[in-house]
């Protein structure tokens, strides 16, 4: 009696490791690793929230449920690279989405690039996240077609012939960004009065701007992170400086407003084409933007329906290649052409970028306004 009870304990034993090895099979794991902490904190929260939505509608893949590993990358470059790292050997991901911020990105890249495991960065513009790179992929448009085109908008929108810029220097996105806008707006004939440099972590500007102040720019560029540049923009108000001001697509968040209060009114900058008010919405951001006011009682921005379309692009891969193997998502990836997202048509080209358009939008009485898409073709 003994002995057959013992081989019924085996046998339920065995039954249960087996289901949960039938289980653990039955998962797919897609990692992130976002800055949730630390200096890109806000932009990698919001990106979070978008793909978290997109996890809960798209919850299943091939029948099989896909689990989401989040991983704080502390808005560090070791650290991203050892998310990336845990994501991959510890977590057995099959694919990674992210991150905000492009040094991040570059980190992360070469350990992703050394496993052979596919990511795709949601909003990382700097063009060398893809380049040379086999594995790494974005959902966004780079910053040479970003930098042109605030150039374009300055130059034949606004009417300046006379820039400055201001940059932080510790930063790859703001330089690389800042290079692209004064090699484009020097090409169309404008002028670059001043070029200067700031480190992260600054919080007084008055010597940067007191000296761009005296060179008599219509228009300030500050390639900046929102906290930042909301200061910037406060203290070149407080001294007096009359010109635009313009930035690219990390400026885009609600908190640039909270910090920079009225010294933030007509301010200009580039960023991804979605925002919730803007005209002419295709169906997909409509339902994101219903969709995600319900779950998260506050406004959508750019930032989370890229980060949702980064998950929905990542399941419609496994989706075509009939299964959830890294080889084979990087294989779709690279085949993808005219994807249809929140932030509008995507086609991935031969550098692994996304063609697609550029918004603009500009404060307007304390608003974040959408007012003009710059498209993919001509970047005017």
């Amino acid at each position: 009696m003994k002995g057959l009870m013992r081989l019924i304990i085996i046998g339920l034993v065995l039954a249960v490791c087996g289901t949960m090895a039938y289980a653990a099979e039955d998962v797919i794991k897609v990692g992130v690793y976002e800055p949730l902490t630390g200096q890109n904190a806000f932009g990698g929260q919001l990106t979070v929230e978008g793909i978290q939505l997109a996890h809960e509608q798209a919850p299943t893949v091939l029948g099989k449920k896909v689990e989401l590993v989040i991983v704080d990358n502390k808005s560090d470059k070791v650290e991203a690279a050892n998310a990336v790292k845990r994501l991959i050997e510890r977590d057995k991901v099959v694919a990674i989405i992210g991150s905000y911020g492009s040094s991040l990105c570059m980190a992360g890249g070469e350990v992703a690039e050394q496993y052979g495991i596919p990511c795709i960065t949601d909003s990382a513009t700097n063009p060398l996240v893809t380049q040379g790179k086999k594995y790494y992929f974005r959902m966004c448009f780079i910053d040479p077609f970003q930098g042109a085109a605030a150039a374009r908008y300055a130059y034949n929108t606004l009417g300046v012939r006379k820039a400055a810029i201001l940059k932080d220097v510790a930063q790859d996105y703001c330089v690389g960004l800042a290079a692209f806008f004064k090699k484009a707006f020097l090409d169309l004939g404008g002028e670059v009065v001043a070029d200067l440099n700031y480190q992260s972590g600054d919080q007084d500007f008055t010597a940067q701007l007191t000296e761009i102040i005296s060179k008599g720019p219509q228009l300030l560029y500050i390639p900046s992170y929102f906290a930042e540049g909301a200061i910037i923009m406060k203290q070149a108000r407080e001294l007096g400086g009359k010109f635009h001001i313009m930035g690219g697509d990390a400026m885009d968040n609600p908190d640039m407003i909270k910090i920079g209060g009225e010294a933030v009114e007509g301010f200009i900058y580039t960023t991804f084409p979605y925002a919730p008010e803007m005209p002419d919405m295709n169906p997909i951001a409509k339902e994101f933007t219903k969709a995600f006011r319900e779950k998260f009682k506050k406004e959508p921005n750019a930032n989370a329906a890229l980060g949702y379309d980064c998950y929905m692009l990542i399941v419609d891969c496994i989706k075509r290649a009939g299964k959830a193997d890294p080889e084979a998502i990087r294989e779709q990836l690279e085949k993808t052409k005219d994807w249809v997202g929140v932030t509008g048509s995507t086609t991935i080209d031969e550098n692994h970028n996304a063609i697609k358009a550029v918004g603009i939008k500009m404060v307007k009485n304390g608003q974040q306004v959408y007012v003009a898409t710059v498209p993919p073709e001509t970047g005017k």
